[in-house]
């Protein structure tokens, strides 16, 4: 058994979960970690100066839970799958050739050093600001975003993530978002397929 695990970044509302979702379905013995899934409550987010919460930032995660489920499911990815009621799908090599897929997907998970290391594949999706205002303040948040949010808090940390990033992590695949979704699936697709192809011929 291989396994390969691919991570799907980028801004908010710029396409990552559509994008990781679409690979999921594609790819057999895949499995998908979101990020999101793991905010602390909003109780004890911090707050700014500006009385903004503090949610675009590592701390306002649990990614210790994170990575107790991503090491989960390196230590066994095929008991993983069925724990998640996804059976295992045996394909043509033998089973010690197999390669099993962990897509992760989040705005911050190339910035968490302990995750990142494990990617063999990075892919960043990017739009511009202004799309990415108007997607955002169409879409519905629990808490909802207050007055200014976006401008105040979350534009400006993506940025200030960003850059952290760039500076610390190579190997980067930007992403156009703009692109048709079907275009961005079949180019990612295709570079993890000849991954797999890789590692099952080692």
């Amino acid at each position: 058994m291989k396994t390969l695990v691919v991570g799907v970044g980028g801004v908010t509302n710029g396409g990552k979960s559509t994008l990781s979702n679409s690979l999921h379905q594609q790819i057999p013995n895949s499995c998908l970690i979101a990020q999101d899934a793991y905010f602390k409550d909003d109780s004890v987010v911090p707050v700014d100066s500006n009385g903004f919460k503090q949610y675009d930032m590592l701390d306002a995660l649990h990614m210790d839970t994170m990575m107790s489920e991503v090491d989960s499911w390196r230590r066994d990815p095929e008991v993983f799958l069925r724990r998640r009621g996804l059976n295992p799908e045996r394909t043509t090599p033998p089973k010690d050739e197999e390669v099993y897929v962990l897509i992760v997907e989040g705005f911050l998970i190339f910035n968490h050093r302990p995750l990142n290391d494990l990617f063999y594949k990075r892919y960043l999706m990017e739009i511009p600001y202004d799309v990415c205002k108007r997607r955002r303040s169409s879409r519905v948040y629990t808490p909802p975003d207050p007055p200014g949010y976006f401008d105040g808090h979350v534009w400006p940390m993506y940025l200030k993530n960003r850059q952290e990033m760039e500076s610390s992590v190579s190997g980067i695949v930007f992403l156009d978002g703009l692109k048709p979704k079907e275009e961005l699936l079949a180019d990612v697709y295709e570079d993890v397929c000849q991954e797999i192809e890789r590692l099952m011929c080692d």
